[in-house]
């Protein structure tokens, strides 16, 4: 009976020892800083496919991936300038607003639309090319003259010029870079517009499709176009543009590893499973882009 004890009080030293073990381990491989890449950059791209990829990739490989938001230009600029390890950005580099976005590698792994969005309750379903500029330069003001209620159209837009969603407006509806917007609704990010649009009954505004879908909005037509995942990928609809992974010149191999990842079949269908379109799926938009001004990285 004695040595029975014994070896029950041995077996649960051994478990106890064991448990600690494991514990000590896995909190070393999560402060190991191989362990971990840090990204962040723009909110529609979070919202179309990083979570998910991330969650995967953690599961296969044991390396986190922790994910902020900041927008296209901190998704570059960070990571140039080596706070993060890896970016997220809805727009090409644009060294000419600062020299250190000309050191970004810009990968391409999916297609998103630009959309087109007002309030859930909003009457009109489709709006031409001509229309949506007149909102945007406040030619047009009232919903009246749309065919809808007698109030004011409050246009939500992001701040400067150069955010994902901002630069392919001015360069899709005006190929002017530098065209300023008429309104006053003005937002620091696509997460505050979405929100802002979802609750003003008099709202419009423009966003990343892979987001828009996951608010309480209506997304309406263009030019008798809705963005779904087929008219992008055969660029029926008439606003697209490439989501991309950020690196330095000399990726990391941890780095190198999740890329190899996100544009592997594996990667791709989980973009797709998002209702996202993976790049190499719309590989001929990209010549179609070249037309309204943008550049090929």
């Amino acid at each position: 009976m004695q040595s029975l004890k014994l070896l029950k009080h041995q077996a649960t030293l051994y478990i106890a020892v064991l448990l600690s073990t494991v514990f000590i381990t896995n909190v070393q491989a999560a402060n190991d800083p191989n362990n971990v890449i840090y990204w962040a950059g723009c909110g529609i791209t979070k919202k179309a496919f990083m979570a998910e990829l991330a969650a995967a990739y953690e599961a296969k490989s044991n390396v986190k991936v922790v994910l902020e938001g900041g927008g296209a230009t901190r998704g570059i600029r960070d990571t140039v300038n080596l706070r993060i390890d890896l970016g997220g950005t809805c727009r090409m580099s644009l060294p000419e607003t600062d020299h250190s976005e000309l050191h970004a590698s810009l990968h391409p792994v999916a297609w998103d639309a630009l959309a087109i969005i007002t309030h859930k309750d909003n009457p009109i379903d489709n709006y031409t090319r001509e229309q949506v500029k007149a909102i945007y330069t406040g030619k047009i003001k009232n919903w009246k003259e749309l065919g809808g209620p007698n109030a004011d159209i409050h246009l939500y837009v992001r701040e400067g010029n150069i955010s994902g969603v901002g630069y392919a407006i001015r360069q899709y509806l005006f190929q002017d870079g530098a065209v300023q917007f008429d309104t006053e609704y003005v937002v620091k990010s696509s997460g505050p517009l979405e929100k802002a649009i979802e609750k003003d009954r008099y709202a419009i505004g423009i966003t990343g499709i892979s987001s828009a879908r996951k608010r309480d909005v209506k997304i309406a037509s263009l030019d008798g176009k809705v963005p779904s995942y087929e008219n992008v990928r055969n660029g029926n609809y008439g606003l697209y543009r490439p989501l991309y992974l950020v690196t330095g010149p000399s990726p990391t191999k941890k780095v190198q590893d999740f890329l190899d990842f996100a544009t592997s079949s594996e990667g791709e269908q989980i973009i797709r499973d998002n209702g996202t379109v993976p790049y190499s799926e719309g590989l001929a938009l990209m010549r179609k882009m070249l037309i309204y001004g943008f550049g090929v990285k």
